[in-house]
């Protein structure tokens, strides 16, 4: 079964959610924009860091967004920016490529705000959320299988390393069972109430459990881990000496990510230093430095946006070295 592809590029909400920018001061300060410079916004969404990186008189902005409805909504945004911000309808492990095809060989900064934007979660019919029911769906460019023909159409075992994996989920096996033995299911809702039920919850206790369902699902259909490391590598590529790698994680699994791709590429992973690397099997030279500690948001913030509570900020710098080859050690 397949639910069917979403047209290209739906009709924004005439009203779209308001997006509020999570760790928006702590990550222009960590990406320094100044006037003349080119930067990258990996993730426009409702364009708050293009914005504050125009703001800060950056020269050029290239936002990209691989969910069409970020692209549509920003046309105007574009439009009066005087040929300063430039859309890029693509996925940002891509930007080398997209960046290559403009002539564009460097860049000062990038940013990368990951996880899910306001306009997705809080639209019903496009199933990010269960706050509200709407049709299973999740597909950030509208492409491909929905989480609808995942969940009614994968093994139960495939179900449940899904959701151990990408979701943290300890009660993965008995969840995939029940949703197994619920099929067919084709609305947030009825999802969210056959994981409540498969692990006992009740209204009113501690952390939905559908909530770690949802974000396996999400994570695995739109191969958002994958696309995040192909994301610092070409961070890593575009990236002049001196230029600054801002990242914004959601939770765990991306900031792990993160922070091992900077220990790693500053040359502080173990195994070796960057003074003296393992013996027999040198390291490339670093090509990340100044990683600054993890920053997290203050309570103001926290009270302004509830959303941002599991926000974590880490950065560095550019150094002189080649980028790293995959397949590199440490």
């Amino acid at each position: 079964m397949n639910t069917g592809s979403a047209p290209s590029a739906r009709a924004p909400a005439a009203h779209p959610p308001r997006h509020i920018p999570v760790l928006l001061d702590e990550a222009m300060a960590a990406l320094d924009v100044a006037p003349g410079e080119i930067h990258v916004d990996g993730t426009f969404g409702a364009g708050g860091y293009s914005t504050a990186m125009l703001d800060k008189g950056a020269t050029r902005v290239f936002a990209f967004d691989r969910d069409p409805e970020a692209i549509l909504c920003g046309e105007a945004m574009a439009a009066s920016s005087g040929g300063r911000l430039t859309l890029v309808p693509e996925r940002f492990g891509r930007m080398r490529q997209a960046l290559a095809a403009r002539d564009v060989g460097e860049v000062d900064g990038v940013a990368l705000d990951l996880g899910v934007s306001s306009m997705q979660l809080d639209r019903a019919e496009r199933g990010f959320s269960f706050q509200t029911d709407g049709p299973l769906d999740m597909r950030m460019d509208g492409e491909g299988a929905s989480a609808a023909d995942l969940v009614n159409e994968a093994a139960e075992g495939d179900l449940a390393d899904i959701l151990f994996r990408y979701g943290e989920e300890p009660r993965s096996r008995r969840i995939a069972r029940a949703i197994v033995a619920a099929r067919p299911i084709a609305r947030t809702g009825a999802l969210a109430t056959v994981v409540r039920r498969a692990v006992g919850w009740k209204a009113g206790q501690k952390k939905d459990p559908a909530t770690r369902t949802f974000q396996a699902i999400r994570i695995h259909l739109n191969r958002e881990l994958d696309e995040l490391t192909d994301g610092l590598e070409a961070a890593e590529q575009v990236l002049r000496p001196g230029g600054r790698l801002a990242v914004v994680t959601f939770h765990s699994l991306e900031d792990r990510i993160v922070k091992h791709f900077f220990r790693q590429r500053s040359g502080s992973a173990a195994g070796g230093s960057r003074h003296r690397p393992e013996a027999g099997n040198p390291s490339p030279l670093p090509s990340f430095e100044a990683v600054a500690r993890p920053v997290r948001p203050g309570e103001a913030e926290l009270k302004e946006n509830a959303r941002s509570r599991s926000a974590t900020l880490r950065s560095a710098r550019r150094t002189t070295a080649s980028p790293w080859t995959k397949g590199s050690r440490p």
